[in-house]
């Protein structure tokens, strides 16, 4: 076995892994694809020398793999970020040969824009708040559309808040529709009943999840923080140590201002559009709850 450093770039997908094996100086001892095996992927490069570091592009199930190669071989693996690897492109060509290779480059040269690896009980923690945060925009839009009929048929309801016990009670008894408009109104009637009930059993598996979760408690102490926003927090942001300062977690949450500056020229242009959307809602909801309670 050689003892020099490689550097190891995997273009992951489901069925196959692109392999680069690069030496500190740059030349490209191997490229090739390969099965999605990690005993394969530790026999093809564990006869190159020691290696350095590998990079995995964060990708749909790239996580699992990068976890186990950890577990099995011992090898530092970051997981890269796409939107950022794919501008640093010299060519507007795609393939993964020379995606692989960009990626054991970057791992070499130390510029890898990485990706926080969130351990198996996040991720777990993630599949199921995503879950139920599907379901509510399902509900959403099931509502919407029913409020799109009602102005469509030009059908006022009476004067009490939407959604509440007995607005819902008049929906449900209204002879105000039209026959083919009832039907649909009692078949997304029907659907929001379905969807209440898949939403509380999501929310009974988030809190057996957490249950013992110490974060999760202490951020269900602070005020306007309930348990969903928690779970959310918890799932998304992971763990808030892996940040050096508040401007980093801020960014990271979608909540700083872009800069916009030139020259003498200082300025910003709103919220940066990047982070996930659901969370940066959920702390923007969270934040208005206590000045809510306060004007009341």
């Amino acid at each position: 076995m050689n003892d020099s450093k490689v550097f190891v770039g995997l273009d992951y997908h489901q069925a196959s892994l692109q392999v680069c094996v690069m030496e500190h100086r740059g030349e490209v001892l191997l490229n090739k694809s390969g099965p999605n095996d990690t005993g394969a992927i530790i026999e093809a490069v564990q006869r190159y020398g020691n290696v350095g570091g590998v990079a995995i592009e964060t990708c749909s199930g790239a996580a699992d793999p990068a976890e186990e190669l950890i577990a099995r071989s011992g090898w530092p693996v970051d997981l890269a970020h796409p939107g950022f690897v794919n501008r640093m492109k010299q060519n507007p060509d795609k393939s993964d040969f020379t995606d692989a290779g960009l990626l054991a480059d970057l791992e070499r040269v130390g510029y890898l824009p990485k990706v926080w690896l969130a351990p198996h009980d996040v991720r777990e923690l993630r599949y199921l708040i995503r879950y139920r945060q599907q379901l509510a925009n399902e509900r959403r839009n099931a509502k919407l559309r029913i409020r799109a009929l009602l102005r469509d048929q030009r059908v006022r309801g009476p004067h009490v808040r939407a959604w509440t016990n007995p607005w819902m009670a008049w929906l449900r008894s209204t002879t105000s529709l039209s026959e083919q408009s009832r039907w649909i109104v009692d078949r997304h009637l029907k659907k929001l009943d379905e969807l209440k009930q898949d939403i509380a059993e999501a929310e009974v598996r988030l809190g057996r999840l957490t249950v013992t979760d110490s974060l999760v408690h202490a951020l269900m102490q602070q005020s306007g923080i309930g348990p969903v926003t928690a779970w959310t927090i918890r799932a998304e942001i992971g763990r808030f140590d892996r940040f050096r300062n508040g401007k980093q977690l801020s960014r990271f949450c979608g909540l700083s201002p872009r800069n916009a500056s030139s020259g003498t020229r200082q300025a910003d242009a709103g919220l940066i559009k990047a982070g996930n959307r659901h969370l940066r809602a959920v702390l923007i909801e969270a934040a208005h709850r206590p000045a809510s309670w306060l004007c009341q």
